[in-house]
């Protein structure tokens, strides 16, 4: 083999495992589709909806209830999320929500689903300031 095939089989597996790591599902997380998601917000306990959209998308229509954590402050907001409270997540498509999810996951929380598909797949009526 040339040096030339060596670095392109390289590249290959760097794009694979950055792939791979971007989209592979967080270890703790559920993912409920839309009716199991409305249906786990009526739960005892009242678990905590968190939107984690930017500012101005969940402006623009959230779910009743949610609260905004963008995922971009989520780190430093990790105070305003109890941990012995179930949460769940959403945000456009269910990309940043599952990013959201692994940071909760290491810094203690248990209780964590997202809504798969993002609000894109929520059926149910939405909320705007």
């Amino acid at each position: 083999m040339d040096t030339g095939t060596i670095i392109n089989i390289g590249i290959l597996v760097l794009v694979v495992w950055f792939a791979y790591s971007r989209f592979k599902p967080a270890k703790g997380l559920r993912n409920l589709n839309a009716e199991e998601f409305k249906s786990h917000m009526g739960k005892p306990g009242k678990p905590l909806v968190i939107d984690v959209r930017e500012p101005n998308e969940y402006k623009g229509g959230y779910i009743a209830d949610a609260k905004n954590i963008p995922l971009s402050q989520l780190s430093r907001r990790l105070s305003e999320i109890p941990q012995d409270r179930d949460v769940l997540l959403y945000c456009r498509s269910g990309m940043r929500s599952k990013s959201a999810a692994k940071i909760l996951l290491k810094n203690g929380h248990k209780e964590i689903a997202h809504l798969q598909g993002g609000i894109g797949a929520w059926k149910g009526k939405l909320a705007s300031k």
